[in-house]
């Protein structure tokens, strides 16, 4: 019995140990500042996801400057994953309380309440895993991206790096898998679209549409009109696309005897920002 507890001891302090050095250790995002990723931890992820089933990635990512992506766009992400990103340093902890009273009701991980800059630390360093350390170790590099970069540059780096499908990665190549244009052409309602299938990306076409899409869809466009992001002629434009494009999705359904409908501004630089705290 002794040497079971002895040998139990050592194992929890060895265990003690290695938490201490993971969470020690965090990158150096410095050299962000001036320098784009050549690569993210979820591009490697997905890599050796497709490799270990037989098969090579074909990675989509086109890096564009903060002035090359649409208002729109901006406007509808910072909505739908983060509308406190101008107030938070890096951490939104009332949301991180939200997601674990959840979590804790539910009895599973499934909500992290994570910002824009955690997300960010997460797709460039990290992996999707819900383990309490490594979430521990994404609110740590959030706060060191905040002090070394800045808001701008944390959303433009997000905007650029966010997974938006399958091998698909970052505005520029979302834009043009799914509606052929750049990404500063992006229009209200095709922003929305793509913002609101940032959760589940893989899982979600913003270009099909279907109930998942359109249902979130309808609740960002009240949220940006009620925060001023949304006019009410650009909401009603955009609720006539929903419209045709349900019923579109809904005609091609009965032809083809499939329910598709069941398948799935203010200028945001920083002169204008004013409103929000300095960095």
């Amino acid at each position: 019995m002794r040497r079971f507890a002895k040998v139990l001891t050592w194992s929890l302090l060895a265990a003690c140990a290695a938490s201490a050095l993971y969470l020690a250790w965090l990158p150096d995002v410095s050299q962000l500042k001036g320098k784009n990723p050549s690569t993210t931890a979820y591009i490697e992820l997905r890599r050796r996801q497709a490799l270990a089933k037989g098969k090579k990635l074909a990675v989509q990512w086109t890096w564009v400057a903060w002035d090359a992506i649409s208002e729109n766009l901006k406007h509808a992400v910072l909505t739908a994953e983060d509308d406190s990103f101008y107030r938070h340093h890096g951490v939104a902890w009332d949301a991180v309380r939200v997601a674990l009273e959840r979590d804790i009701a539910e009895r599973r991980l499934a909500y992290g309440g994570s910002t824009i800059t955690q997300q960010t630390a997460r797709n460039l360093y990290l992996s999707p895993s819900k383990n309490p350390l490594r979430k521990l170790k994404e609110a740590l590099i959030a706060r060191k991206l905040e002090k070394v970069l800045g808001k701008r540059r944390i959303f433009e780096i997000y905007l650029n790096i966010a997974e938006w499908g399958k091998g698909i990665f970052g505005a520029e190549a979302a834009s043009r898998a799914y509606f052929g244009k750049s990404a500063s052409d992006l229009s209200v309602d095709e922003a929305v679209a793509l913002a609101v299938v940032l959760p589940s990306p893989r899982r979600h076409d913003p270009a099909k549409r279907g109930r998942y899409v359109d249902r979130n869809s309808r609740r960002i466009m009240a949220r940006m009109r009620a925060s001023g992001l949304l006019t009410e002629e650009e909401e009603v434009g955009m609720e006539e696309v929903l419209v045709s494009t349900a019923a579109v999705a809904g005609s091609m359904g009965a032809v083809e005897g499939v329910d598709l409908s069941s398948a799935t501004l203010p200028d945001l630089s920083l002169s204008t920002a004013a409103a929000a705290p300095r960095q």
